[in-house]
């Protein structure tokens, strides 16, 4: 049987390279702005407070995870909610750190990952989840000891910590989207005809037999809980799948319209056009033209002070250290203000 969530996150390519494990002492505060960028922590040692853009603030104890996948404002304040204001000083302690975080950001190696990010809640909470408190162990272990392979290991227990992340999100989720949708018996069999055969010609009616309900209930019920209506989720992913079918150059324009249940070339071009704006060939080409640009630096608006345990190896003044570089730190964090 297809599992719906193993093939997004198989299209989602997720990674995460930038991973630190940070402390604030007294009443640290971190701001970051939106970056687009999926940010992650665990709570190591004691509480703080995630205020993200548009959602009420929520409390993270030791123990709890927070992922926000599609990259929105946030900031980290102290249990108390102090207002983020100031710079927090690099270097050297007044007293003992009253916070322990895993922190860092991943990236999707999908170039279209906005598209299969926004069927992803807006932030997941796992409050106290045992597997993914071991993983965050492991991962806090392997910083630490920094063995032979240490960078390959390190990227395999982050990677394996984003889809845990989803996966307990699934029945915790009460966000539309596809977790939700994973979670109702009824949905989730549409969803893995969906998954299973994206080019076959879908209608409403034969989605709603699938799911054993009339069409009216099954319409409502699938947009209530994905967020979107049934040909809309059914045309996105078709076009996640056509988009990395022609990233992969996995066949050409009419293998590709085949495979995601167009009958013809100019009616799957026609469709990819409209949907993503372009032709698939200028698609491919100013996907081409990108990878070929530097890339910028993660902007994290934070500058990492000396390394506690290894002075030689200080971090990079600007952006997150080096991914290669992940002993504990104390961090200077420059405040950022939502916008």
């Amino acid at each position: 049987m297809v599992d719906p969530l193993a093939e997004f996150v198989a299209l989602l390519r997720p990674g995460a390279p930038i991973a630190k494990t940070v402390r604030g002492a007294d009443c640290a505060r971190m701001g970051y702005p939106q970056t687009g960028l999926p940010f992650f922590c665990a709570a190591l040692e004691g509480t703080c407070r995630v205020d993200v853009e548009g959602r009420e603030t929520m409390v993270v104890h030791q123990g709890d995870f927070v992922l926000i996948p599609s990259g929105v404002a946030f900031r980290l304040l102290d249990p108390a909610g102090t207002p983020l204001i100031g710079t927090r000083r690099a270097g050297e302690t007044i007293g003992p750190a009253e916070l322990r975080l895993l922190a860092g950001y991943c990236i999707f190696g999908s170039p279209d990952a906005a598209l299969l990010v926004s069927f992803l809640p807006q932030v997941v909470h796992v409050r106290g989840g045992n597997r993914l408190a071991k993983l965050v162990r492991l991962i806090e272990d392997e910083t630490c000891t920094a063995g032979p392979a240490s960078d390959a290991v390190l990227r395999r227990l982050l990677e394996v910590l984003f889809i845990e992340a989803l996966r307990c999100a699934v029945d915790a989720s009460a966000s539309p989207g596809l977790l939700q949708g994973i979670a109702d018996a009824r949905i989730a069999a549409a969803l893995q005809r969906m998954h299973a055969f994206p080019a076959r010609p879908w209608t409403v009616a034969q989605l709603a037999k699938d799911a054993a309900l009339s069409r009216s209930a099954f319409f409502e019920r699938f947009s209530r809980i994905v967020g979107v209506t049934p040909m809309k989720y059914l045309l996105a992913w078709r076009m996640a799948i056509a988009m990395d079918l022609l990233l992969r150059n996995a066949g050409g324009v009419a293998d590709v319209a085949e495979r995601v249940g167009y009958g013809t070339a100019s009616a799957f071009s026609a469709a990819f056009a409209r949907y993503v704006g372009m032709s698939p060939t200028h698609y491919l080409r100013k996907q081409a033209e990108t990878r070929l640009r530097v890339r910028s630096t993660v902007p994290l608006q934070c500058a990492a002070a000396e390394d506690v345990r290894h002075p030689a190896r200080a971090a990079p003044r600007i952006g997150l250290p080096a991914y290669a570089d992940t002993s504990e730190a104390v961090y200077a964090w420059t405040p950022v203000s939502m916008r």
